[in-house]
């Protein structure tokens, strides 16, 4: 294709294609994994959103003959707010690019472009899990972000409370071991003993997710034990493998980051359970990723330097309400 019989038009057409490729080509591993509760937000409905949990008791009273049935408990539980952060990214389409056949380098930077936002928000949905230890934390842009939950403490911890009773539940495991067989055991006994409702109830509620970071020990380590036909610590083939697909396996590779979307080594091989159906991690959509192209106008041209320029932009928020519904070890053996 030669871009230099190409006009303003034709070429925001094209550019549109390519923007919806590169967003295909993203791997959303993050977004699709059912960890975070992915909600669009309707137009013209405020820049926040306001997630609060409330609960009914689990079970129905017996109804003596002609008595009138209780009113079933309900408690109100806590709250998080989610506000809308705009991202953008901006690029240049230079004249040369245009007149001098240089096709491939455009398809490059509009495929790019179209990346950046999706990866931002992979960035940003992995950083609730990988600064999950601590309150706040501060991004790529140096802004300072409240990550903490519902009842203010960090979303890995081990004495988070509920609102109707003075019982509070763990959903860090005790002594962060790595992956293994015990050390998901372990983490299942937390499931079943530490998931409890605002008025302290038990809730019955599975987990089906999986999660590690990219790090080959603790991935081999969840595929030998989710695939395996017979169990893989025993030498018996004869053996049940009792965990071949109990889990969906989620390998979140910007986990292990710093801020800025740098290695972080100490967080390889951080990894937990979670429930699609439990996990209070909403990621409101305000404005899904789209194009920003030039105007006809004046050729859509930057007076100075001639470019055509072409621009991302999006909008989301993010915000945990309890702890409940995921569960999380550091992998490291500390206290």
């Amino acid at each position: 294709m030669e871009l230099n019989i190409v006009t303003l038009p034709q070429f925001t057409r094209l550019a549109g294609v390519i923007f919806e490729d590169g967003l295909k080509a993203v791997e959303m591993n993050a977004k699709n994994s059912g960890i975070f509760q992915m909600e669009s937000i309707p137009a013209n409905s405020g820049n926040t959103r306001d997630y609060t949990e409330i609960d009914l008791e689990q079970y129905a009273d017996s109804k003596p003959e002609g008595n009138q049935a209780g009113r079933a408990r309900v408690q109100v539980g806590y709250n998080k707010v989610a506000t809308a952060r705009r991202i953008a990214k901006d690029i240049g389409i230079t004249i040369e690019m245009r007149k001098y056949n240089k096709y491939q380098d455009v398809v490059r930077r509009l495929t790019s472009l179209a990346e950046l936002p999706m990866r931002r928000l992979e960035l940003d949905l992995s950083h609730r899990l990988g600064f999950g230890t601590a309150t706040t934390y501060t991004n790529k842009d140096a802004e300072t972000l409240d990550i903490s939950v519902g009842d203010t403490l960090a979303l890995w911890s081990t004495a988070h409370t509920v609102t109707g009773v003075s019982t509070t539940y763990r959903n860090r495991l005790a002594g962060n071991p790595a992956l293994s067989k015990g050390a998901l055991e372990g983490m299942e006994r937390l499931a079943v003993e530490e998931t409890i409702n605002n008025l302290g109830e038990k809730v019955g509620m599975s987990f089906d997710i999986l999660w590690t970071t990219d790090d080959p020990v603790t991935v081999n380590t969840a595929l030998e034990y989710l695939n395996s036909v017979a169990a893989p610590d025993f030498a018996n083939s004869g053996v049940t493998n009792v965990y071949k697909a109990k889990y969906k396996h989620v390998r979140l590779p910007l986990v292990a980051t710093t801020a800025a979307g740098l290695v972080d080594n100490t967080k390889r091989r951080f990894w937990g359970l979670s429930s699609s159906k439990l996990s209070t991690i909403h990621c409101g959509i305000w404005e899904t990723p789209y194009l920003k192209t030039p105007s006809e106008l004046n050729a859509g041209e930057e007076f100075s330097t001639d470019d055509w320029n072409f621009g991302v932009r999006a909008s989301y928020g993010i915000a945990t309400v309890v702890g409940r519904g995921n569960l999380f070890s550091s992998g490291d053996a500390t206290a």
